[in-house]
């Protein structure tokens, strides 16, 4: 089944924590739980240019340093993942930022406790979604496919 009303993407970085944790299979399967489809997956190494374009933000403040460092301590999983309001959806599933104070289910609060080591990035708006996903990912490495369970996640009038 072809779902044409999902058009929405968003980004998520698996961070160098839960890489090194071995949690990146538990939070993918929190997205497939969910509902979501993946599009596109990777493993990579983040550089410095990469980071500041993405942190751009936080990249004047005294603490960006230490989040560099991080970031690039070790690979990072990117998803672009779709949906019908995917990135409210996606941002509900992991948590907010302050891990230890994260409500039990999402993945913060059942995999994190830190604030800067809190094993995932999310896209906190359907504009930063479409600049992050394009940041990641090029145009060719993102796959569209039929998803039938599409037709068991979303009612007969979501799916128009």
């Amino acid at each position: 089944m072809k779902f044409e009303g999902v058009h929405e993407k968003t980004l998520v970085l698996i961070k160098p924590d839960a890489v090194q944790r071995g949690l990146v299979g538990e939070i993918v399967k929190r997205f497939e739980i969910k509902g979501l489809r993946i599009v596109g997956m990777k493993m990579m190494r983040l550089d410095e240019a990469t980071l500041r374009e993405h942190y751009a933000h936080i990249a004047a403040k005294p603490f960006y340093p230490t989040v560099e460092k991080f970031m690039m301590s070790s690979p990072v999983v990117a998803l672009c993942l779709e949906g019908l309001e995917v990135v409210d959806a996606v941002r509900l599933v992991m948590g907010i930022t302050k891990s230890r104070a994260a409500e039990a289910g999402s993945i913060r609060g059942d995999l994190a406790m830190g604030y800067g080591n809190n094993v995932i990035h999310g896209s906190d708006s359907v504009e930063n979604a479409k600049a992050e996903v394009a940041r990641f990912f090029k145009e060719e490495e993102l796959l569209d496919y039929t998803k039938d369970e599409f037709m068991h996640v979303y009612s007969e009038d979501e799916r128009v």
